[in-house]
């Protein structure tokens, strides 16, 4: 157990964990977005629509799958998910017209 005067150390110390991984999730969102960016030229050439429900379905129920298998809430996925999905989905419906 961390003693009074070890907590604000041990807590930033954390803290600067959850940052870098944080910082990780950004760049991450960053590289998801330069491929929406390519999906998007597709879409716009071959006239497909933003939002692709079966994909939405087959993605979610991929991204709960491997939560799952690595421990992680799978409530907690699907919902991140689902808003990520519903962000990009009206992302590319503004720039598809």
């Amino acid at each position: 157990m961390v003693s009074m005067s070890e907590a604000p150390q041990a807590l930033a110390d954390l803290r600067r964990e959850i940052d870098a991984i944080d910082a990780e999730m950004v760049g991450l969102l960053a590289r998801r977005l330069g491929v929406v960016h390519r999906v998007l030229e597709v879409k716009q050439e071959h006239g497909i629509p933003a939002l692709l429900p079966d994909r939405v379905e087959d993605v979610v129920a991929r991204v709960t799958r491997d939560a799952a298998a690595q421990g992680v809430p799978e409530d907690l996925v699907e919902d991140l998910w689902r808003r990520l999905i519903a962000w990009t989905v009206a992302y590319e419906e503004q720039r598809l017209g």
